[in-house]
């Protein structure tokens, strides 16, 4: 049945190319829809992975209440409105309760939220509701630094411009806490 559905979709995309005014049997564009399917399967693969499992499968417990901060994560997503990448940078911050959660585990949260069509407001958001719900810290932070195709190759074609989207919870919403972690996210790598 998954080869069925895999065949239709590549049809569809066959007939996408003819409506752009290609021949989709062209020599190049052969393997096209394939590669296309293929890609966007990647490209929103977040839709398969459980941030629960994620986050709660490397928990240790801690007697100490200091900021972690995994900075300068790289992102690439695609704008749900046009189908287009936006790409940059996420910052996680948070101040454990009793628990820390492995390194690694915070790249991938920011990994499955941005493996989904999204909108960068929703993608902060999402972050930081979910080290918010499974990991029950004082507080966190989500900082997300795009650029965003559909702004850049489209539309008002700003090639410069780039978004900042933010999302405090908790103690993060107090302003020395907000601060030490913006310090901490700007300053010169080690």
């Amino acid at each position: 049945m998954e080869n069925a559905s895999y065949q239709y979709h590549s049809e569809k995309l066959k007939e996408l190319l003819a409506a752009l005014g290609e021949d989709p049997e062209r020599d190049g564009l052969l393997k096209t829809p394939s590669r296309v399917l293929s890609s966007l399967q990647f490209l929103t693969s977040g839709y398969k992975h459980d941030v629960e499992s994620v986050l709660t499968g490397a928990l240790f417990d801690v007697d100490y209440q200091d900021m972690v901060v995994v900075r300068d994560i790289e992102i690439y997503s695609m704008c749900e409105h046009h189908m287009l990448p936006f790409y940059g940078r996420c910052h996680v911050g948070y101040i454990p309760r009793d628990k820390v959660v492995g390194l690694s585990k915070l790249p991938r949260v920011v990994d499955i939220f941005s493996r989904r069509l999204q909108v960068q407001e929703r993608l902060t958001h999402q972050i930081s509701e979910a080290i918010e719900h499974y990991l029950k810290p004082l507080g966190v932070g989500v900082v997300v630094e795009a650029y965003h195709l559909c702004m850049m190759m489209r539309g008002v074609g700003k090639q410069n411009s780039f978004t900042t989207t933010s999302s405090m919870r908790g103690s993060f919403q107090n302003l020395e806490t907000r601060n030490e972690f913006f310090s901490l996210i700007r300053s010169n790598k080690p």
